[in-house]
């Protein structure tokens, strides 16, 4: 097949899992045609593998910026006068509340015209969007004008905070499936689909590739990495606290930061003031082989995280056989199975999550137990290739209309 895949912004460093699952489809033969909405800025891209997917992504509003672009796109969709019309009530009836939701809806619209001139140009049978916020929006409205079916990935936490402005029920309705990437995001979407389009909601994990993230030999049981945006949601205050409560009982301990976000001056300043700047290292952005070679020589993983889907950084972690202590949220008990692969805490609560780090750097024999039974979660039931062969037994079956598909669908082969 020749598929369309469309995203909010496509390379980014946080989101390489779609990247994982974009060249998984491809080596199962299918050809993958990217599409974003923005250009992704040059900090977000890292390493040349994203910058070369960048330069063979089309970038949907640098195309609808240029008026010959648009006018042409949307002459040929008024062109079938019905369906165009239909589309544009589509966009009015789906838009947000007040004049602001209005006007976003007229450029999504716009953009939507573009995208599904590209998309039929390029001859794609199919689309498939990440995120279903914005992005969802024009994927929807492209499908509309231009009769090409397409899907969505849903993740969760941040659609389920305002699934009315996004209209999750309209564009589940009108999707050929929605791919939920847990059991927990599936039922959250399941509040607001009408029951008779749940047997189109299946379920995906997102992956990550086992085979690169090997364990090798660890720190000196005393440190502790971190990989996320450095933003409220992910909890790292409450993790400077709980280092800063944790560093007289053991005195090498030491936290690395790998990301970076809105935060960062903030919590570099938070470390100082709780007298742990010389034990936290913030190293910014890095690549995925930089990660994976921290994640390797880590003790212990830690994400103290308010609200997350599934997060593929714990993946990564598990894939290295890191024991991960982590909050008991949405999606995560759906990996990180307590006190076999890690421990899960009560978020905000920083005295419990000092303790469970106290107890896994204190049992070398236990974060090894714990690692390598994580090791194992992730390779069954997280394998990038395979969760994208599942994907694809879901383009493949729709599009031979099939309507007999599992929740969980077989891969293909």
């Amino acid at each position: 097949m020749r598929l369309g895949y469309l995203t909010g912004e496509y390379p980014r460093a946080s989101d390489t899992f779609i990247q994982r699952e974009v060249a998984g489809l491809r080596a199962l033969g299918h050809v993958v045609e990217t599409c974003t909405v923005r250009r992704t800025g040059p900090e977000h891209l890292v390493g040349p593998e994203q910058r070369s997917e960048q330069a063979g992504t089309f970038h949907v509003l640098e195309a609808a910026r240029r008026p010959a672009r648009l006018a042409r796109a949307h002459l040929r969709w008024m062109r079938r006068p019905g369906r165009y019309l239909r589309a544009l009530a589509l966009a009015w009836r789906t838009a947000p509340e007040g004049w602001r939701g209005a006007l976003w809806q007229a450029f999504y619209f716009a953009e939507a015209g573009v995208l599904a001139d590209h998309l039929a140009r390029r001859g794609v049978s199919h689309l498939h969007n990440h995120i279903a916020e914005a992005s969802c929006t024009v994927a929807m409205l492209a499908s509309a004008l231009s009769g090409i079916p397409y899907s969505f990935t849903i993740h969760g936490p941040g659609i389920f905070f305002a699934p009315e402005r996004w209209r999750i029920d309209e564009k589940a309705a009108r999707a050929a499936f929605v791919a939920c990437i847990s059991d927990y995001a599936r039922a959250q979407l399941m509040c607001f689909a009408a029951p008779e389009h749940w047997g189109r909601l299946h379920v995906v994990h997102c992956g990550v590739t086992p085979d690169i993230y090997a364990g090798g030999p660890r720190g000196r049981g005393a440190d502790l990495l971190f990989v996320g945006r450095l933003a409220r949601v992910k909890g790292v205050a409450l993790l400077l606290r709980a280092v800063a409560a944790l560093a007289e009982r053991v005195p090498d301990l030491h936290l690395t930061l790998i990301g970076d976000g809105p935060d960062r001056a903030g919590l570099e300043a938070e470390a100082r003031a709780l007298g742990i700047a010389e034990r936290c290292t913030f190293l910014g952005y890095r690549g995925q082989a930089e990660v994976a070679e921290a994640l390797g020589h880590a003790d212990l993983f830690v994400l103290p995280s308010f609200a997350e889907g599934v997060p593929v950084v714990l993946m990564e972690a598990m894939a290295a056989g890191l024991p991960v202590v982590t909050t008991r949220i949405a999606g995560v008990p759906e990996l990180v199975e307590d006190g076999v692969s890690g421990l899960l805490v009560a978020p905000g609560d920083a005295g419990r999550l000092a303790d469970a780090l106290a107890r896994l750097l204190a049992d070398p024999g236990e974060r090894a137990r714990m690692g390598a039974a994580g090791r194992a979660r992730v390779a069954a039931e997280h394998d990038a290739a395979i969760e994208a062969a599942r994907l694809a037994a879901l383009f493949e079956g729709y599009a031979a209309g099939r309507r007999d598909l599992q929740k969980r669908p077989e891969p293909v082969s």
